[in-house]
């Protein structure tokens, strides 16, 4: 069987936390409250993100405010600074080689579907990603079906054995799902949330770009006939 390799989208296969940061901070001065730098965002930064401006201080009023439209105060700051982000190194070579193996990239998201495929268009790695797994609008993130739930419904839909599944993400949350589902954890550092907080998330494995998940493939048996 080949692998199921389902990426987490933001901070995993994008690099967005620098549009994360300045929209996170655009939130906070405009109710009036101090901004933050990188290591703080990645010290607090939790799903959903009603968490995260909790815990910097925002109140229940504030963030009500926020969560207001669809959260559009989030969402149209977010997503013009978005489409200028690039992928996480090795992200494209990782999907290629992944098409060219079969294997089942799939991308698995707190974010929402249309955004994220307009995103996969931009970045001429579509054809690559054989679903996408993510909130349906505005509307319904967080307030739906979890990302967890999600993906076991994909898995046991389409018969993909768990044990040959990975998922990578840069947030504790993917390596819960794991856990839930039996899956092998991958956390990649450099995301939202700071590495010591990915350590304490127990992952089996730990990666700082997409080019360290080849060996981990391999010694699990997969990709074996891969060449450079």
């Amino acid at each position: 069987m080949k692998p199921v390799l389902a990426f987490d989208w933001n901070g995993t296969l994008l690099d967005d936390a620098s549009a994360l940061l300045q929209t996170t901070n655009a939130i906070l001065a405009h109710f009036g409250h101090a901004t933050i730098d990188m290591a703080t965002l990645r010290e607090h930064c939790d799903v959903p993100l009603s968490i995260l401006y909790r815990s910097l201080g925002m109140s229940q009023q504030e963030i009500a405010a926020v969560g207001r439209n669809g959260s559009a105060v989030f969402h149209d700051t977010y997503e013009p600074l978005a489409e200028k982000a690039a992928l996480r190194e090795g992200a494209r070579r990782m999907l290629e080689l992944a098409h060219r193996e079969a294997a089942l990239p799939i991308i698995v998201s707190n974010h929402i579907v249309a955004p994220l495929r307009a995103q996969l268009i931009r970045l001429g790695i579509s054809d690559y990603i054989k679903d996408v797994l993510a909130f349906e609008s505005r509307a319904t993130q967080y307030k739906s079906m979890s990302k967890g739930e999600r993906l076991r419904l994909y898995l046991q839909k389409n018969r993909l054995d768990p044990g040959c599944t990975f998922i990578i993400g840069d947030m504790p949350v993917e390596m819960d799902i794991a856990r839930d589902l039996g899956l092998k954890s991958i956390s990649i550092t450099g995301g939202f949330v700071s590495d010591a907080r990915l350590r304490a998330a127990c992952p089996d494995y730990t990666i700082t770009n997409h080019h360290e998940l080849l060996p981990i493939l391999q010694s699990h048996g997969f990709f074996r006939v891969y060449k450079s």
